[in-house]
């Protein structure tokens, strides 16, 4: 009697359909995360270029023309990952020392029709974003 309860055969394919479904989905899961850290995904997405705010005051009756550019909010950023230029010319914040926080200033010269970027450099290395810019006046 119990072996006629057991020998139906009708359920013996499912298992393993259920097993190579189960093993292709997990070889498409991890073939997706290895290709993602190899292409340098994995690095972008813990890495984003910091939100932050800067606003830029123009002398242009100095000679030679200056821009002070300040921090005015947003995330702290450490200043040897943070560059200014004016086009012609990039120098370190504050000479890369420290963290720039809301208040801090830099200056710098400019000419005429120059665009001043504020650029962060991202610490592990390849990526940078412009994260303010402003153009001299004429």
């Amino acid at each position: 009697m119990f072996k006629e309860l057991f020998a139906d055969d009708s359920d013996r394919g499912v298992s393993p359909v259920i097993g190579v479904i189960l093993m292709v989905a997990i070889t498409v899961i991890l073939a997706a995360v290895i290709g993602a850290f190899v292409l340098g995904l994995g690095d972008q997405v813990s890495n984003n270029a910091p939100q932050a705010s800067f606003s830029f005051d123009f002398n242009s009756t100095a000679d030679p023309s200056n821009v002070t550019i300040t921090h005015t909010g947003g995330d702290n950023i450490e200043a040897s990952n943070l560059n200014v230029t004016n086009g012609s010319n990039t120098e370190r914040w504050g000479g890369g020392s420290g963290t720039v926080s809301t208040g801090d200033e830099y200056s710098m010269d400019y000419y005429t029709g120059d665009t001043i970027r504020v650029i962060w450099q991202n610490p592990s290395g390849g990526s940078s974003n412009v994260i303010a810019e402003r153009d001299a006046p004429q």
